[in-house]
């Protein structure tokens, strides 16, 4: 649903794995869909063949499971040290590819730490050489280097086009709060399963260290992605599916348990996007 919104404004989609470019392509999207992990084997590259995604190529074995011909895009190792040929390695890659009989499409690579100017400037100029390499055997190749940090750091960055992430969520990474205007996208809702008087003892997975009047329980717990820990305004700890409140609450009632996913990821020590990812998995989604 997003995407299908997001078509007529953008040139091309990126996503983690042929199953997710393949769910695109059923949904209706036509348009250039980037794998940006590697096909793992003979089956993954099928399915990217399939339905028309173009791999990212991330190492000669990923380059040499691929059936040509395919169009690609190559990930150059700026010093994410996460997916990418090194840059000494990218002519090399680049000639197998020919000779393969593959079209390098794009070249790419992405910040480890955007916010910070010297390990941008650094990235920068590595991927300025690499892709001047890619340029030279395959110049219709597209550059791209930021995601949505990168794209705040200033249009230098921008190449030929950029990849805007967290942004699309409404939140923004680190370093880079207030920089644009963005609004939460997503809130989490949960039904009231139960409510009554307190009895003493346990409140959730604890023993109870003060009097309820009364406590209600939402049919939501760490099962659905949330941290065991709670942050849902829960006492105790939530069980796997349950999330035990002070208060009453009608039966059935539906109430939000997650409207800022970057507060909530605040209070355990993580990022925002892992938070969304997490809770979004089992999530009944509406669309407004």
């Amino acid at each position: 649903r997003v995407a299908s919104a997001l078509a007529p404004h953008v040139s091309a989609f990126a996503v983690a794995t042929a199953e997710e470019g393949a769910a695109l392509r059923t949904a209706g999207i036509a348009g250039e869909i980037l794998l940006l992990t590697p096909c793992l084997d003979m089956e993954d590259a099928l399915r990217a063949m399939a339905y028309s995604l173009q791999p990212a190529v991330t190492s000669f074995p990923a380059l040499r499971l691929l059936p040509a011909p395919a169009r690609i895009q190559l990930a150059v190792n700026t010093g994410m040290n996460r997916y990418g040929f090194r840059p000494e390695e990218i002519e090399r890659a680049c000639r197998e590819a020919k000779e393969r009989g593959h079209t390098v499409t794009g070249v790419f690579s992405h910040f480890y730490a955007p916010e910070n100017a010297a390990a941008r400037e650094e990235q920068y100029a590595l991927f300025v050489r690499a892709s001047e390499r890619v340029s030279e055997q395959f110049p219709s190749a597209v550059r791209h280097l930021s995601a949505t940090g990168g794209i705040l750091a200033g249009p230098k960055y921008n190449f030929d086009c950029v990849r805007s992430g967290i942004a699309l969520y409404g939140y923004l990474p680190a370093g880079f709060e207030g920089t644009l205007p963005v609004k939460p996208a997503m809130r989490i809702y949960a039904r009231c399963a139960q409510s009554g008087a307190f009895i003493g003892g346990g409140i959730g997975y604890a023993a109870a260290e003060r009097e309820y009047g009364s406590v209600h329980t939402l049919r939501v717990g760490y099962g659905d992605g949330f941290f065991r820990a709670g942050g849902l305004g829960n006492e105790g700890n939530l069980c796997m599916d349950a999330c035990v409140r002070e208060g009453k609450l009608p039966f059935g009632r539906m109430t939000p348990v997650l409207t800022d996913a970057a507060e909530y990821a605040a209070k355990h020590n993580t990022t925002a996007y892992e938070a969304l990812v997490n809770v979004a998995k089992k999530a009944v989604k509406r669309y407004v």
